[in-house]
């Protein structure tokens, strides 16, 4: 009869290689900060099909995804659509954590933050966007 040990350590679980760029815990308390913002003021789609579609409409200021979506593949095409259009995107590790800051109880696997003309969360905006850039170079 074996025995298992095991230990509790402060180290996260492995997020999967694939979820590039990944947001370190400050940038995404922020990321998820500026979301819960959005939120509030009617500048946030929630879901993967609603983040293609506004991609695809040029609506789209950046992408948050989930890196513990499963399977992850659900949620690559965002990024080549991303690089397309020049939009900036990010991995943040739980989709339970990303659905609670978009305000629904439900884990979230992608949002997009839309872009609104003289909206006053514009300038918190660029600067996620310029962070979110650096983290690719």
């Amino acid at each position: 009869m074996s025995t298992f040990l095991y230990f509790q350590t402060n180290e996260e679980p492995a997020v999967n290689p694939k979820a590039y760029p990944l947001a370190d815990t400050a940038l995404t308390t922020k990321i998820l900060s500026l979301v819960q913002q959005a939120l509030n003021y009617k500048q946030l789609r929630k879901g993967a099909n609603e983040a293609t579609k506004t991609l695809n409409r040029g609506l789209s200021e950046f992408i948050v995804l989930a890196a513990d979506a499963e399977p992850l593949e659900i949620v690559l095409h965002l990024p080549l659509l991303c690089e397309d259009k020049n939009v900036p995107y990010v991995f943040v590790r739980s989709k339970q954590a990303l659905g609670r800051a978009c305000g629904v109880s439900r884990p979230i696997i992608a949002c997009s933050v839309t872009v609104d003309e003289g909206s006053q969360l514009k300038p918190q905006i660029q600067a996620i966007q310029q962070q979110i850039e650096r983290l690719l170079i």
